[in-house]
């Protein structure tokens, strides 16, 4: 490049004036990778709120690439000159804000993004992001995979607690919901299932496009995409409520019987939990192998085939109310999705001939199980351990202490008013022990608190 010495000076005094080509005249300062998460610090960004994804995918399960276009429409929640999104693996080919190119760098799963103009606070935006590539697996801290899974037919993707980085850009913390399109491309003949309702199917040129409607907030941890070869039924839930599940054809037979449950499972939980939160309800099942957990993606839980019976159905629907509508705000308040879950089985069980909640709390405290005791439910000792045994068990432990505390009535006027007054937001272990104390103001649950949510080893008194 040659420029004149004399002309810098002059340019200077311009930009000092007018601000950079980058900057648009407004002074606002980057919006910040990580949101200080206790176990994952570097998920989430600073800096805005994500209202709408809309995406739209391309599988080529022969080759294993995936070719995607993410336009996020988002809230600046500061002056930003800059703002961060979270992606591993994949190729960014293009950014966009506003239809405006815009610089953008890779530095491990951060995908940092230079408007042309800076944005404003109070601003609503869009960027648009296209990529392509093989999506990747991601190993958990505790050793489970997550991420974009390769199957036999297709792909699954499953995202607790970042995996959802592996397929898509975005705002990946639970503390950042939002609506969402899903539009996924495979070759005729697979199907490919995603979270809400499907609201158009088309074929063209041996590839067929569905696509996915979520109306109703979502942590992108509870997003799923599933891809292969699946037996799709319809039915009706509660007051009509539509049921799609997916399954599949080799495992048929064996989950059909246990996912006829569905819609009697919901009416017990609404009759315990309150109204179900979302527009449609459903089950993905694959089969053994293609993931080795159950995951509660939201309206449409995962289920590997050999895992599905009775109690993990009511567990993941369960999830709906508590973790998908009520979601935690940071990783360490898991226990308030797992807590919640363990209690609804225990619950089923009362209600269905099984042992009472009281019986099960008994024999877990009277047992050998030293791992329930190994932290508190939470205060979990690391990323390694956000799903460990004291954040189930335990956890559901904590809710019948304040079952005995409060009597039936009360706990069940907590219980249900918990999700109906926090329904789609996000919540900490402080606001509901706070809502505890508001709901039954003559009770001391000091002891509880003390012993059971936080404190260390086996409390001396069941």
């Amino acid at each position: 490049m040659s420029r004149s010495l004399r002309l810098v000076p002059a340019l200077a005094a311009l930009l000092a004036l007018t601000g950079t080509a980058c900057d648009g005249g407004v002074r606002g300062t980057p919006g910040g990778s990580g949101v200080r998460d206790p176990y994952f610090p570097k998920a989430g960004n600073g800096g805005y709120d994500v209202g709408h994804y809309d995406l739209t995918l391309d599988y080529a399960p022969a080759t294993r690439r995936l070719t995607g276009t993410a336009v996020i429409t988002a809230r600046a929640t500061r002056d930003l000159s800059a703002f961060d999104l979270d992606l591993t693996g994949l190729r960014v080919d293009s950014v966009t804000v506003e239809g405006k190119d815009a610089r953008w760098n890779r530095a491990g799963q951060e995908l940092t993004v230079r408007p042309r103009d800076d944005l404003s606070k109070g601003e609503t935006f869009r960027a648009t992001v296209r990529y392509s590539g093989t999506p990747r697996t991601l190993t958990d801290p505790d050793g489970s995979e997550e991420g974009w899974l390769p199957t036999s037919d297709g792909a699954l993707a499953l995202g607790e607690p970042v995996g959802s980085m592996a397929w898509f850009p975005g705002n990946h913390h639970p503390s950042d919901k939002a609506t969402y399109d899903i539009s996924v491309t495979v070759p005729k003949g697979l199907q490919a299932v995603s979270n809400g309702e499907l609201t158009e199917q088309s074929t063209k040129g041996g590839r067929t496009a569905y696509h996915w409607h979520t109306g109703q907030p979502m942590a992108s941890y509870v997003a799923t995409v599933a891809i292969g070869h699946y037996d799709i039924a319809h039915g009706t839930g509660p007051h009509g409520l539509p049921v799609v599940t997916a399954v599949d054809p080799a495992q048929a037979r064996a989950s059909g019987k246990v996912l006829a449950k569905i819609p009697e499972i919901l009416d017990w939980e609404e009759t315990n939990f309150g109204p179900y939160p979302f527009s449609s309800a459903g089950a993905i099942v694959d089969r053994p192998g293609d993931a080795g957990y159950a995951l509660e993606t939201q309206t449409r839980p995962v289920f590997p085939a050999d895992q599905l019976d009775t109690s993990i159905l009511v567990h993941e629907l369960a999830h709906q109310w508590y973790g998908d509508s009520v979601t935690p705000k940071s990783w360490r308040d898991m226990w308030l999705n797992e807590g919640f879950a363990t209690y609804a089985e225990w619950l089923y069980q009362e209600d269905h001939g099984g042992p009472t909640a009281q019986e099960t709390f008994t024999r877990l405290y009277d047992g050998d199980r030293e791992e329930i005791w190994a932290f508190p439910p939470a205060k979990q000792s690391d990323a390694a351990h956000i799903s460990g045994s004291p954040v189930y068990e335990r956890g559901a432990m904590v809710l019948q202490k304040i079952r005995q505390k409060v009597g039936d009535d009360t706990f069940y006027d907590i219980v249900q008013g918990w999700a109906a007054d926090h329904r789609h937001s996000t919540v900490s272990t402080a606001d509901f022990t706070a809502y505890v104390e508001k709901k039954a103001p003559d009770k001391d649950f000091g002891g509880i608190w003390k012993d059971w949510l936080y404190g260390d080893g086996k409390p001396d008194h069941p």
